[in-house]
């Protein structure tokens, strides 16, 4: 029986003021269910009738207080009775009406020091209210002058709302994923046709961070304690691993001092002894970017066993401080309970992760592909030397005129197609005389151009783009009459379109993918994604800045990790594209030369190689090891010249 004063009382009243979907899930019952066993605590779960309908004057009286909301829970009543008894609140209950916005919460968030993605709001009074301060374009949204590129994140501003979009750049394909909670075995879907945003309501907008496609979620139990699980992000495919009991598949992470910090401010700044938060790790840092009330942690027994022996002290200490909070050698509930202790860190086939290798240790493994099976390459080289093209060079140098301009992005390709389209007459006259014909020739490359640009309606996929080289300059007045500025008068420019990664070439990189977790990982099966929270922090892709190996690597990592859906949320999500990684290679053009030689020296030659490079231990260090004998008579009928 709940007392005004605890002193000298030897049990003390929590009452569970939660709707009973909540108190009935497992976390829920397993941690009340410890909480018993200490026979030191009366539990009174109040139930839906008691708090939807009854009076607060009649609800049963308690020492402490659980109470969180959810859907359909009235908050403002749960208020009034704590108001009224004021018992001891785990959870404090103003505070829970930040979390029902997300604008709040961030807000919250920054007053605290807390770290979150860099945002703005877009805050409307009605649906589709336009916006003076609110701009999109195709690759990119603009608040307030703060300009967020794709891929961003779009969030609803009400927190009850999941449905939380992501858009791609066209650099990547372009599209959108969408984000919900878990219907099934998905969790979120890509959407290839939809490149705007949402205007109905009030959004939250953030940059896009890349995570190595895993998702972190914190859960607390005091400042003092935080339990961290690493999860396949949602971002990555929107298939939800599962175990054969049909959980969700989390694991166990460490977090640096940092983030355990992170974790005691979140819990006090929000008065929340029992929360949870998701925690993005990106570039060596942290952020968080979402907060949820009492929340808890799923089919961990040892979880169960911190949370239930934490809130047990949080409880003694707030009204029986006469009884002893310290932990019994032998908690009451193990006698009857499974041997937990290796949960959550076996592998598939491989027993306890770190028992492998005893006399040696694997640190890394590096690998290095090349791209698939890609289109013809092709070019167009032409002299410019209209004003406009030289004042588009300028815009993308610095106002260099000796530098070189490169145009890929959406935008800048845009700028070049309406100025090819200022240049290049609407129809041919068929009048032209033959002292026309250089002037021809560069119209008609110029019209190949601008259809080379107006190709598939939009500037999709990465495939396409310009080199301007100024080659001529001359000696201009400055604007103010203070010298003279040089002035570029002719550039070459080069349009470099082509190369695709074909449906074969995909192919070849996903089965390349799955055949290297194959034969490098025997035994994990579809489980290699269980080492999201050790090897797989460090797993990074790289790629050049061309679109065929960027989508060479996507379709690897889909193999590796046994990803599905489309190549696009894959790319941006794990690979990391690194222009500088083929810088230098101008440098090593005779060694090159010397290879290609060497290549082509085997690939004509019907003798059998011999071994001057290689061993009987490593043959495939052997010179053309594995190449057919009549190579020369096959490549021809691949279209493959030697």
């Amino acid at each position: 029986m709940a007392v005004d004063d605890n002193e000298g009382a030897d049990r003390v009243t929590i009452g569970v003021c939660v709707m009973e979907k909540k108190v009935f899930c497992s976390p829920m019952e397993q941690i009340l269910e410890r909480l018993r066993a200490f026979g030191e605590f009366e539990i009174i779960i109040f139930g839906d009738k008691v708090i939807l309908e009854d009076p607060i004057e009649i609800w049963p009286k308690c020492d402490c207080l659980i109470a969180f909301c959810s859907s359909g829970f009235p908050l403002q009543k749960a208020q009034a009775y704590a108001a009224l008894r004021r018992p001891f609140l785990v959870n404090e209950l103003e505070p829970q009406y930040l979390l029902h916005d997300r604008r709040k919460v961030y807000e919250h968030l920054e007053k605290y020091g807390i770290p979150v993605p860099s945002y703005a709001l877009v805050n409307r009074e009605y649906p589709y209210q336009e916006l003076d301060h609110f701009i999109e374009q195709e690759d990119f949204v603009e608040i307030h002058g703060k300009r967020f590129l794709k891929p961003f994140v779009e969030k609803p501003a009400n927190g009850d709302d999941h449905r939380i979009m992501i858009y791609y750049p066209n650099s990547a394909g372009g599209g959108m994923k969408e984000l919900f909670r878990k219907v099934g075995n998905r969790s979120s879907e890509f959407h290839p046709d939809v490149r705007r945003v949402r205007r109905e309501g009030s959004y939250i907008y953030e940059e896009f961070m890349p995570t190595g496609g895993t998702d972190v979620k914190v859960y607390t139990v005091g400042p003092g304690y935080a339990h961290a699980e690493a999860r396949k992000s949602p971002v990555v495919d929107g298939v939800v691993m599962r175990n054969p009991d049909g959980k969700e598949v989390r694991y166990p992470v460490l977090l640096t001092p940092t983030e355990k910090q992170m974790a005691r401010d979140v819990c006090s700044a929000f008065r929340q002894m029992v929360c949870g938060f998701d925690l993005l790790r990106c570039d060596g840092r942290s952020y968080v970017c979402d907060v949820n009330g009492w929340s808890f942690v799923k089919n961990s027994y040892k979880y169960y066993d911190d949370a239930a022996c934490i809130l047990r002290k949080i409880f003694l200490d707030a009204k029986a401080p006469h009884l002893s909070s310290i932990i019994p050698p032998t908690l009451p509930w193990k006698s009857n309970e499974p041997d937990q202790s290796t949960e959550g860190l076996t592998r598939q086939g491989s027993g306890i992760i770190g028992t492998f290798g005893q006399s040696e240790e694997l640190r890394c493994v590096i690998v290095v592909i090349r791209h698939g099976d890609r289109t013809p390459k092709q070019k167009v080289k032409l002299k410019v030397t209209e004003e406009n093209l030289l004042n588009l060079m300028l815009k993308y140098n610095g106002g260099k005129p000796r530098a070189e301009t490169k145009l890929k992005s959406a935008v800048q390709l845009q700028d070049l197609l309406d100025a090819t389209r200022q240049l290049v007459p609407p129809t041919r006259s068929g009048q032209e005389s033959d002292s026309d014909a250089e002037d021809l020739e560069h119209i008609e490359k110029l019209r190949q151009v601008k259809a080379v640009l107006e190709e598939g309606g939009h500037f999709s996929g990465i495939y396409r783009k310009v080199q301007l080289k100024p080659l001529k300059w001359i000696k201009v007045p400055k604007h103010n009459g203070d010298g003279e500025e040089e002035r570029p008068i002719e550039a070459l420019m080069i349009l470099k379109y082509g190369g695709v990664l074909t449906h074969a070439g995909r192919k070849q990189a996903e089965e390349l993918g799955r055949f290297f977790r194959n034969n490098i990982y025997p035994g994990e099966g579809t489980g290699l994604l269980r080492l999201h929270s050790t090897y797989r922090h460090d797993l990074k892709i790289y790629s050049s800045d061309e679109g065929r190996v960027q989508m060479s690597a996507a379709a690897f990592a889909k193999g590796l990790l046994d990803l599905e859906g489309q190549l696009t949320p894959i790319l941006v999500s794990l690979v990391s594209k690194d222009s500088s990684m083929l810088d230098g290679l101008e440098d090593a053009s005779i060694e090159m030369d010397e290879a290609k030689a060497r290549l082509h020296e085997i690939i004509i030659s019907n003798a059998k190689t011999e071994n001057t490079n290689g061993s009987e231990e490593f043959p495939w260090m052997v010179d053309g090891a594995g190449l057919p004998a009549n190579a020369s008579q096959l490549l021809p009928k691949m279209g493959v010249r030697s």
